[in-house]
């Protein structure tokens, strides 16, 4: 099971008791534990407020530290790789456009979240719009299952298809929540403001997603003791 597999399920048994969410996500430990979220701070404030002086430079600079994040984020959403790249460019583009708007450059990350978001969401609405002309109805977005790969036979493959599999099972909007909690790291405070939510609620349906990841991917992780 891939490191972002296990952060994901905090603990591998389903009937295990409620698990204390991990004060930092992978992410944030990879840059050395949770103290370390201010050194990233740091680096982007700069670019931000020098993009938002119209230096091109320093918004490409931006791009390219967090746009693999946000394409994680919304691949994770959308499991449709062509979406998931138009997606992350039009996130940008709106990005750029609105940059003069963000009045906390330490807050550009969960910023950049909110507008993916929203971008998924607008997909997801004209993909109904587009099945009910065809006289498909659906009343959900339903992700686009992609082939397996070659390598999905090799161990850490197989894992992470799994964890994918398990994470369809999860429903929108709670697989935001917990993909933004614990693949990207944002607080709850900000995840609360992403989602439109209170601080408790994020805390609940990450909770509530967690245990759906456990149930799902059990028989997966079973009979290792």
């Amino acid at each position: 099971m891939t490191k972002r597999a296990l952060t994901l399920l905090h603990t591998s048994h389903p009937l295990a008791g409620p698990a204390e969410e991990p004060e930092a996500s992978t992410a944030i430990t990879k840059a050395g534990g949770e103290h370390a979220a201010p050194a990233i701070v740091s680096i982007d404030a700069p670019l931000v407020l020098a993009a938002q002086r119209g230096e091109r430079d320093a918004f490409r600079s931006l791009f390219v530290r967090h746009s693999p994040g946000v394409r994680r984020y919304l691949g994770d959403l959308l499991r449709d790789d062509a979406a998931a790249d138009d997606a992350t460019q039009e996130t940008f583009v709106r990005a750029y456009d609105a940059l003069s708007s963000l009045r906390e450059p330490a807050r550009l990350s969960s910023w950049l979240f909110g507008i993916a978001r929203r971008v998924f969401l607008e997909h997801c609405r004209s993909k109904k719009e587009a099945q009910r002309l065809l006289e498909e109805p659906n009343e959900e977005c339903e992700p686009v299952d992609g082939a397996p790969t070659p390598d999905a036979v090799l161990l850490l493959a197989e894992a992470d298809r799994k964890l994918v599999e398990a994470l369809s099972h999860v429903g929108e909007p709670r697989k935001s929540a917990l993909l933004l909690r614990l693949d990207h790291g944002l607080s709850y405070e900000d995840i609360a403001e992403i989602m439109g939510w209170s601080v408790s609620k994020v805390k609940n349906e990450v909770h509530r997603a967690r245990i759906q990841l456990r149930a799902q991917l059990w028989h997966y992780l079973g009979g290792a003791k």
